[in-house]
């Protein structure tokens, strides 16, 4: 049977941390009794750069229960490398992994589907919700426009999919020769290629704590999304400038004739509405452009995308940590 993981991101998780780890102990006890994953599956809670009681916590847990190991970065580098460092620490001692946020708004009774599906012959496994029934109208609105937006980009994503995903040991393995800087998981994993299916779930409320992903953050995901995967939007700017000297070229023959046949107006409005436009225009396509050569100058650095800090391992044969 199969090593499980599941790979916990975490960041001022307090308030959640006992109930959270409580929860998927209960699915990996479940699993274990139907001998669907192997006894020594386990939980892995990633810290990223917590300012709260989050570590101690899972410090705790860790103490605990054997089944809980913890993972401590130096810092906080945000929720895709804080998932991608749980997901290639787990890689090495684990045959498949599951990614979840510790929140439990992902249903965690699903995790024996995505397993299942695992046994069938799917290296990955999404998590796809069924509906945004539960949103108000301005968050399902956006979230729709951003996967519509993605789509017309060329960027190949699942609908209604975010980081609750199974991968297998290969998959993970396949990952991990990915080594940009500017993650966004939820675009990478379709690359890798491999056979996949869904599950799906309805999402439920946060237990407790509030939200980690403002609409700040989620616009920023959003755009890292498109500009890491996409060149379209530089493309439409020269689109826009070619329409923009073909408009230049039509008000020019209609000022030649406006001066020959003696209708000419002092369009002090038009021409300063028109060096306005063509400012922002301009403006917004050298912002647009460096952050292209931003996101170049960030990975040619090659950086690493974040340190470990602690990694708490318990060994069954003697017992102790490995930090």
């Amino acid at each position: 049977m199969e090593r499980l993981a599941l790979v916990v991101p975490c960041y001022n998780e307090e308030a959640v941390m006992k109930i959270s780890s409580e929860a998927l102990r209960g699915v990996l006890q479940d699993l274990i009794k139907k001998k669907k994953i192997a006894e020594d599956s386990f939980v892995l809670f990633v810290d990223d750069g917590s300012k709260d009681k989050t570590w101690e916590l899972i410090e705790e847990e860790h103490r605990l229960h054997q089944n809980v190991k913890g993972l401590k970065l130096a810092g906080n580098v945000g929720h895709q490398f804080a998932l991608t460092a749980g997901l290639l620490t787990a890689k090495d001692c684990s045959d498949v992994t599951v990614s979840i946020d510790a929140d439990l708004q992902d249903d965690v009774s699903v995790i024996e589907e995505m397993i299942d599906k695992f046994h069938a012959g799917n290296d990955i496994v999404y998590g796809v919700r069924k509906d945004r029934s539960s949103d108000t109208f301005f968050k399902r609105f956006t979230a729709q426009s951003f996967y519509k937006l993605m789509a017309a980009m060329g960027v190949k994503t699942v609908y209604n999919h975010a980081d609750f995903r199974l991968m297998s040991k290969r998959a993970v393995e396949q990952f991990s020769k990915y080594r940009e800087t500017n993650l966004f998981l939820r675009g990478m994993m379709p690359l890798i290629g491999y056979q996949t299916d869904c599950v799906y779930y309805e999402r439920k409320e946060r237990v407790a704590g509030e939200s980690k992903y403002p609409l700040k953050k989620m616009l920023a995901l959003a755009f890292n999304g498109i500009s890491s995967f996409s060149v379209k939007p530089i493309s439409l700017i020269t689109t826009l400038g070619i329409i923009i000297v073909m408009l230049s070229f039509l008000a020019a023959v209609y000022a030649l004739v406006s001066y020959f046949t003696g209708h000419v107006t002092q369009g002090w409005t038009s021409l300063i509405l028109s060096i306005w436009f063509l400012g922002g225009v301009q403006l917004v396509s050298i912002g647009l452009i460096g952050q292209y050569i931003g996101k170049i100058y960030i990975e040619v650095k090659q950086r690493p995308r974040y340190n470990i800090e602690t990694f708490l391992d318990k060994k069954e044969s003697s017992g102790n940590e490995e930090r």
